[in-house]
């Protein structure tokens, strides 16, 4: 579990630097907010959703340990790619690696965990793993900033060709060569039986999905707003740590130095705090209630969000930071409840997918339109960089009531379930 939580860390760390070099790669690259946001967003997102899928099945079949070296390594090549370009286009093609190698990850990593736990204590471990993915979208901000700030200071002009680059290429060539030397541990991970398989017959497993719309077909009034609440949330994750560095940077005029401490702090402790203590409470909560009940806990849990919503009209950086924590501690603790409770309604050769599926809509709607959408309110409704606040505020509050009523509709279908059942 620490490799997963550590591997989850870089993941994000990778996935959401971006966030943090907004301004010096608009600047050096000469592209607007949208651009930046389909970088950050769309870019990553579409493959990583769409490839998510397949590389979710193939973790049901193949042994997981290969695949979450692949998955390493092809993401940090990808990040280091993207320290290496010179246009937009390039660092999208960048963008799009990364995206293939990090989709892999979560199917590969929850289908053992899966394995290696019974359903009554899973949501710890599994709160533990997703630890591991909030810490590294604060994290992206933390290190990030510090190595941004080091590179700024000449602190790596001594380091071979590092230290010939911009500060900001510097920090993203640092970044995959970090992920490149964990690739080698995941040898170290027990596979849990043996996993037979052969070219010819993977393809027909790739396709046996009977056992999955089975599943589907009987709780699909529970799956369905599930899967839809946890996407909608998303949206509000994405804009967030997208643009709260361009926030406190353009209405604060704090430095990136500042920016990666306070903000990753926050971002930090909440993911701390709030996965594993999700965890806990599922696991509780389904001993004492039952396993359903735990629908109604996000949904309750999920109201409390809307303290993120005024985030981009707050008047001080201890305020805007103070909301960021908030957030990430209640969206933190609600994604690893439905995530936990999600897996438990499907069959146990088709949790990789099920994952993959996940990730899916959590990427589709969350990264690929949580940044853009923050971006196009700035450029098009409130035509100014220096109300990205408002434009935030203007995407995250109807975001978090759409989540609550999403839920809400989960629960009655879960209160009817088990009417059904007793």
């Amino acid at each position: 579990m620490a490799i997963f939580a550590v591997a989850a860390v870089l993941s994000y760390t990778d996935r959401q630097i971006l966030a943090l070099l907004v301004d010096p790669i608009r600047g050096d690259l000469h592209i607007s907010d949208t651009q930046l946001s389909i970088l950050q967003g769309a870019a990553f997102a579409v493959l990583y959703s769409f490839i998510g899928l397949p590389l979710g099945r193939v973790a049901d079949i193949v042994p997981r340990r290969m695949l979450l070296v692949f998955a390493v390594v092809m993401w940090s090549l990808g990040t280091i790619l993207c320290g290496l370009s010179h246009s937009f286009a390039e660092l999208f093609a960048a963008r799009l690696l990364v995206g293939v190698g990090e989709a892999a990850l979560a199917p590969a990593a929850m289908s053992l965990i899966g394995d290696y736990f019974p359903p009554a204590v899973r949501a710890t471990p599994t709160g533990v793993f997703l630890t591991g993915m909030v810490i590294g979208g604060g994290s992206a901000i933390a290190i990030g900033g510090f190595l941004l700030s080091a590179a700024q200071h000449a602190m790596f002009a001594a380091v071979p060709f590092i230290g010939a680059l911009p500060p900001w290429r510097s920090v993203l060539v640092i970044l995959g060569i970090g992920g490149l030397v964990l690739a080698p541990v995941f040898f170290t991970l027990r596979e849990p039986g043996i996993r037979k398989f052969s070219l010819r017959g993977i393809g027909a497993r790739l396709l046996s999905l009977t056992d999955l719309f089975r599943a589907f077909r009987g709780q699909y009034g529970i799956l369905l707003p599930l899967y839809g609440a946890m996407a909608i949330g998303s949206i509000v994750d994405y804009a967030i740590l997208s643009w709260t560095p361009a926030l406190l940077a353009r209405r604060f005029a704090l430095t990136p130095g500042e920016i990666g401490a306070g903000l990753g702090s926050a971002a930090i402790a909440a993911g701390l705090l709030g996965t594993p203590l999700g965890g806990a409470i599922a696991d509780w909560v389904a001993k004492r209630f039952g396993p359903l009940s735990r629908v109604k806990l996000c949904g309750v849990v999920i109201i409390a969000g809307f303290v993120a919503a005024p985030i981009g009209m707050l008047a001080t950086p201890g305020a805007t930071l103070a909301s960021v924590f908030a957030w990430i501690l209640i969206s933190s603790i609600v994604g690893t409840i439905g995530i936990a409770t999600t897996l438990d309604l499907l069959p146990h050769e088709s949790r990789g997918l099920g994952t993959a599926t996940i990730a899916f809509c959590n990427t589709i709607v969350g990264l690929g339109l949580g940044p853009t959408l923050v971006a196009m309110a700035s450029d098009y409704i409130y035509k100014s960089p220096s109300a990205v606040g408002l434009a935030m505020t203007t995407i995250i509050a109807p975001s978090v009531l759409a989540c609550a009523i999403l839920f809400y509709v989960a629960s009655r279908s879960a209160r009817n379930v088990r009417a059904a059942a007793s």
